[in-house]
């Protein structure tokens, strides 16, 4: 009997076709989606809400899809049965049905699988169903929210004229997260604090955590690195006096032994968070890693949110354990706790042979990859292992009616961390008893000042986006690479932050759009797509009346008020200079502005409405590497400019006399001639 697997992609038909051997096994891959909704009907939605139904039309990809229906379905006349070996998540139920749909499948099967591995795909065949349609209603639904928001709204946003190219359901909400951050940062403004400190004869020191009692609570002082926040100075050298003066005796030592409990094996986006700094790997590089690892059979599905881990690797890794390091196993099989917001059924990541050499790995996969089996091999094992053990250590010390406070820990048994290393550097205190009179060797306070937020690097963006509920495992990394090919976002010294371009279209979609890019919004359309995969919600209601009640009426108010709105540009700091306009000769002013998420600084005319004429467009001076200001038409401004440490100087070189300059796109992004005579 001659039978058909159908996978997605190519890369998975070697191995797969290794484990089933034999001339009656033929295994081919869709090589993704090939089918989508139609470009037709109103704004090419492909498909029409009529009351509370949906109506679709469906079209092929794209050429290359057409040519591999064609080959498969010349596949199928020639198979008895048909199973459909697509991704095991909601993508890859769907695109199971748009296959079954589109090669008129009468004798199909469906089956998934976690891991590429004789046991996995035999127990898959063994135990194949029909498709979930609920999953596939998931799927669709989630198709047309997206195409109607990217369909219908994008256009509003290109009538703006500023380039840019589109809005979407999930991408917006996750500029937003970027550009609120980034306001946050920009609107900063510090707060001045001191902190106050005794160094002890007998080798620790002690931070000031309060007065009258005893601390209770170890909130102000959790990091040992400074003390409870003074916003006085004088009250701060009147502490630092006290210190100096009066007597130190010990009023507690507190010694426990705390367990810290292994983290659980890696999802998608801990993986991502993992692999950043750990490895150097951004997330759209780590899911490409993955995808190959799990193709070729070393780990398992890459795109989960579960926790989850088979029975046959919690018994793999104890019996690892037993042979190599038999103190840490646990008492019993460690289980972990799922997200809440966890919706798929499969396993965690997680290597698919755990007594696969490494040396011989090593000559199999290049060296990223490797590195980044290592690590989940290493996160995996250590989640089946005894938990750490840590001693820790509180010393409270009382001058006068000031108490004074220091930590210890040590750590007594590596556990799970002699495998995945996160715990805090040791920091062991002398041995003390209480009541012990102490000697105060130094006593000070140091100015310190309250920072802003940083700016995320990406792996943390998909964590802060898997916290609020916005998007899936599976579209994480490619809803930062979108924004990034948008140029809505930008690196800026590994870290992400707004372009101007991705700041105006935030300010777009909070004056027609705010319930779009609002977090808890998103999340809760998530969840409803969640209760379509589980039978639970009727996906036609739901899109229509999303539509009807939310969507429609939000186009029609934008498409209202849009001939009245200009996106605001993001305003700078002016001051005055000493330094004069080499047009009209008066005074040229300071403007310091933000640019793609950098501080600059620019001198220009003072006068409002010389600005605007075209003799003063090239009377603007810019900052060069050497600190100097520097016109492209005028040279340089002639003394030196002392550049704030928050502010980058422009890339660029002072003109000389005689020199003739052909470009200077590097300053004004335009090509210009500058002739200058000897």
């Amino acid at each position: 009997m001659t039978k058909l697997v159908i996978i997605e992609s190519t890369g998975k038909i070697k191995k797969i076709s290794q484990i089933l051997s034999g001339s009656d096994w033929t295994v081919m891959a869709s090589k993704g989606h090939v089918r989508q909704l139609a470009h037709d009907g109103e704004d090419n939605l492909g498909f029409d809400i009529v009351g509370n139904r949906v109506n679709c039309r469906y079209q092929l990809t794209d050429s290359k899809a057409k040519r591999t229906v064609a080959e498969l379905k010349k596949a199928v006349r020639a198979a008895e049965i048909v199973y459909l070996a697509t991704d095991p998540d909601r993508e890859g139920e769907t695109i199971s049905w748009h296959l079954a749909q589109i090669l008129n499948l009468k004798n199909s099967r469906r089956i998934s699988f976690d891991e590429i591995s004789q046991k996995a795909i035999t127990n898959a065949i063994a135990n194949s169903r029909d498709i979930d349609m609920n999953l596939v209603e998931a799927g669709l639904a989630r198709a047309c929210f997206d195409k109607c928001v990217g369909f219908k709204g994008s256009p509003l946003l290109w009538a703006q004229n500023i380039g840019a190219k589109s809005m979407g359901r999930v991408q917006s909400a996750v500029l937003h997260l970027v550009c609120e951050l980034e306001r946050e940062i920009v609107n900063f403004k510090p707060v001045v604090y001191f902190s106050v400190f005794v160094d002890y004869a007998e080798g620790f020191r002690a931070f000031y955590c309060g007065r009258n009692a005893s601390p209770t609570n170890e909130e102000d002082n959790s990091n040992c690195s400074e003390s409870k926040r003074i916003f006085q100075q004088e009250e701060a050298a009147n502490l630092v006096r006290v210190a100096t003066s009066a007597q130190h005796s010990l009023v507690k030592l507190e010694r426990t032994k705390v367990a810290k409990k292994p983290p659980p094996p890696f999802t998608t986006s801990t993986l991502q968070q993992a692999a950043e700094p750990l490895l150097g790997l951004s997330p759209e590089r780590t899911m490409q890693l993955a995808q190959t690892l799990y193709e070729q059979g070393y780990i398992t599905y890459m795109r989960t949110d579960s926790v989850n881990l088979s029975e046959d690797f919690c018994t793999a890794a104890r019996n690892w354990l037993t042979s190599k390091d038999p103190r840490n196993i646990p008492d019993k099989v460690t289980k972990h706790r799922n997200n809440k917001n966890a919706q798929e059924g499969h396993e965690a990541i997680r290597p698919t042979n755990i007594e696969l050499p490494s040396s011989r790995l090593k000559t199999l996969v290049e060296a990223d990859a490797f590195n980044l089996y290592v690590m989940i091999w290493k996160r995996s094992l250590a989640s089946q292992c005894r938990s750490a053990e840590i001693d820790k250590t509180i010393v409270v010390s009382q001058c006068e009616e000031t108490f004074w406070q220091a930590k210890g820990q040590t750590v007594s048994f590596l556990g799970y961390a002699r495998y995945w290393h996160d715990l805090s550097a040791e920091l062991k205190l002398p041995n003390l008893a209480e009541g012990q009179i102490l000697n105060p060797d130094n006593a000070q306070f140091e100015k310190k000042q309250t920072s802003p937020p940083s700016r995320l690097i990406e792996s943390k963006l998909t964590k802060v986006m898997e916290t609020k509920g916005i998007g899936r495992p599976s579209t994480y990394s490619s809803l930062i690479g979108i924004l990034k090919t948008r140029n809505y976002i930008r690196l800026s010294k590994k870290k992400l932050c707004p372009t101007d371009l991705g700041i105006q279209v935030d300010i777009f979609m909070q004056k027609f759009f705010p319930e779009l890019i609002d977090a808890d919004y998103t999340a809760r359309m998530n969840a409803a797509l969640d209760e379509i995969a589980a039978g639970e919600l009727n996906w036609q209601s739901y899109l229509s009346n999303w539509y009807h009640s939310y969507f429609a009426p939000a186009i029609a108010r934008a498409r209202q008020q849009l001939p009245n709105f200009t996106s605001p540009k993001a305003q700078g700091k002016v001051s005055a200079t000493e330094h004069i306009c080499p047009v009209c000769k008066k005074p040229l002013e300071r403007y310091d502005y933000i640019k793609d998420g950098e501080n600059k600084i620019m001198l220009r005319c003072s006068d409002p409405q010389a600005k605007k004429r075209a003799d003063h467009k090239q009377a603007v001076y810019y900052l060069t590497k050497l600190n100097k200001l520097w016109s492209p038409k005028f040279g340089e401004l002639g003394s030196d400019f002392k550049t704030p440490s928050n502010v980058k100087s422009l890339p660029s070189k002072p003109i000389k006399k005689a020199q003739i300059v052909k470009k200077c796109d590097r300053i004004t992004g335009k090509r210009a001639i500058i002739r200058r005579k000897k």
